[in-house]
């Protein structure tokens, strides 16, 4: 049995491998402290564990050996490329986009991952700015919220501004948090609708553009934050601008666990 562990910002992924497959559970960062005891003893038989792995936030500082086992400590770039490598079965040159506390870009060469950078925007700003806002930093309840909103009360779009730019949809964002000014329409549920469109919007041009850089037609999200539905949906829309696809794979939230386990 091998274990990868990676210590995120705001949650621990851990990937179980043994002949019957792979498990997956995870732990709030906060809880956990890169305490591999804690991991440890929410695993059902520890003692078959045979080698260690982590990656991720300051899991370096993590001691060498733990209950007689080495730990090897893995690059965290190196962790994003081969997991999402296992989950899309990624054969040649392909775009991670990791999308958690923060947002990070790498590319798949065919054999390493290669960081092409990052932006502060991510699911720590959707729970920070949701805790400013309205008083819940919760990811799983802000994208609940925005489910019951509606984001063109928050937000300017084209339409509202210019007749026509190009072949643009006058339903596109032209001013995230535009209309705000009109406190009426600052509902909880709309302004996490607008929230969560805004963050998914950020995401979703960072990614088209370092598509173009690379010449892809893909992009290949890893992470928590991508999968919320009203995220995924302003991610989704500026990459169809764009001409470019979104893939989003079963367990993509443990991608970073996964990847940092020798094979």
């Amino acid at each position: 049995m091998k274990i990868g562990i990676d210590f995120g910002i705001t949650n621990t992924d851990v990937a179980i491998t043994d002949d019957q497959g792979t498990k997956f559970q995870t732990f709030k960062s906060l809880k956990i402290n890169q305490d591999l005891k804690c991991v440890f003893d929410s695993i059902q038989d520890p003692q078959n564990i045979k080698k260690i792995f982590v990656t991720g936030g300051k899991s370096s500082d993590l001691p060498q050996t733990f209950n007689g086992l080495p730990v090897s400590h893995k690059n965290e770039i190196d962790s994003i490329a081969l997991g999402a490598k296992q989950l899309y079965d990624l054969k040649e040159s392909a775009l991670i986009v990791s999308t958690g506390t923060g947002t990070a870009c790498v590319h798949f060469d065919g054999v390493n991952g290669n960081h092409m950078g990052g932006i502060a925007v991510g699911g720590g700003m959707l729970c920070g700015l949701g805790n400013l806002l309205f008083k819940n930093g919760d990811a799983l309840e802000i994208d609940e919220f925005a489910e019951k909103g509606d984001k063109s009360k928050i937000d300017f779009l084209i339409g509202d501004v210019v007749n026509q730019i190009g072949n643009l949809s006058p339903e596109i964002t032209a001013a995230n948090f535009g209309k705000a000014v009109n406190s009426e329409s600052a509902t909880m549920e709309n302004v996490a609708a607008s929230l969560c469109n805004m963050v998914g919007e950020v995401i979703g041009t960072i990614s088209y553009l370092n598509a173009f850089l690379l010449g892809v037609d893909k992009v290949y999200f890893i992470g928590r934050t991508a999968l919320l539905k009203n995220v995924r949906a302003g991610i989704s829309e500026r990459l169809q601008l764009a001409g470019i696809q979104g893939e989003y794979a079963e367990n993509c939230e443990y991608a970073n666990a996964l990847g940092c386990i020798e094979n």
